[in-house]
């Protein structure tokens, strides 16, 4: 059954609202915002590659505040446990019996701060509960939170003492985009708020109504037409000369996913092939494994994208049902 016109109306004006909640306190960002609650909303998660002080953690909090949930913050580091993310069993000597202590991965938002910087086996701990939502502790499977959204980082400046995500990984990510420096008319607001001290959003809605958005987005309708643009476009990505592994079949269905979800934000039944342009790069460019000729050449994935798009005629209509 396809989203109706009223609930799509709500749909926007919710999604509107959130937006405009969270930007009370990352200023400037509006776009960013909007792609990290769209790919909340179509279940997946973010990869952020950011320079430190641009507001990573406040983006993560805001998010989780306006939806009513928790958040947690991990500070990821190369003595991190795989336990210290998703808890650990302990023994309790006076029940007789062990207990378990939830890790901070059980929060609706979770920001898993330079994820980079801890060894591939505590990288792992994220993979079950990304991809499935659910925990597995010492053979015992626990569900995490719903609605539930990890924000990962990483420097792209300073490489000394990290770990390269494994393209498994990084495959699991919905986006990865970046927030960057504000510009200079929301750096003098940041600055002029600052005697009154850091604001926080406030709750807009309820984490059962997030649960329905994302329910809702799922009946977006997708044609026939921007699924082949969908399918060509990840295609092209396989068969250009400076890649060396394209875009997987998880790729595509995310991308698909994602563009629901934008249609529905923007207040319209149906996915456009613009849906899917607008998406294109940061949905597709961090799945992509250049070759190193391409990369010694300072060629990178958002250009082999970029390229794409524009080899890649999108359907004449516009995916209307």
């Amino acid at each position: 059954m396809t989203i109706s016109t009223e609930q799509v109306q709500w749909y926007a004006q919710t999604f509107s609202a959130v937006a405009d909640n969270v930007e009370q306190v990352i200023l400037g960002k509006r776009h960013v915002i909007e792609l990290v609650l769209a790919t909340q909303l179509s279940g997946g998660h973010v990869l952020l590659e950011d320079v430190p002080g641009t507001g990573k953690t406040a983006l993560a909090r805001a998010l989780a505040r306006s939806q009513s949930g928790t958040a947690s913050r991990l500070q990821f580091t190369p003595d991190l446990l795989p336990g210290d993310v998703t808890g650990i069993t302990v023994y309790d000597q006076k029940k007789g019996e062990f207990e378990f202590h939830p890790g901070p991965i059980f929060a609706n938002v979770v920001l898993a701060d330079e994820i980079n910087r801890a060894s591939p086996k505590t990288q792992s701990a994220l993979l079950e509960v990304m991809e499935e939502g659910n925990v597995t502790v010492d053979g015992v499977t626990r569900a995490a939170a719903a609605p539930f959204l990890v924000i990962a980082t990483q420097n792209p400046v300073e490489q000394a003492g990290t770990y390269r995500l494994p393209e498994a990984q990084l495959d699991r990510f919905m986006v990865k985009t970046s927030i960057g420096y504000p510009d200079e008319a929301a750096t003098m607001r940041i600055l002029q708020g600052v005697p009154a001290g850091r604001r926080e959003a406030e709750s807009v809605l309820a984490p059962d109504q997030m649960t329905s958005m994302i329910d809702m987005g799922l009946t977006v309708h997708v044609s026939p037409l921007v699924s082949d643009y969908v399918i060509r476009l990840v295609d092209a990505t396989r068969r250009a000369t400076e890649v060396r592994l394209g875009v997987s079949v998880r790729g595509a269905i995310a991308l698909s996913r994602l563009a629901m979800t934008w249609a529905a934000a923007h207040g319209r039944t149906y996915v456009t092939p613009d849906d899917v342009r607008d998406l294109a790069i940061p949905a597709l460019s961090h799945r992509l494994i250049l070759e190193p000729e391409a990369e010694f050449d300072g060629v990178g994935a958002t250009d082999v994208i970029g390229q794409v798009l524009l080899d890649v005629p999108p359907p004449a209509e516009n995916g209307q049902a």
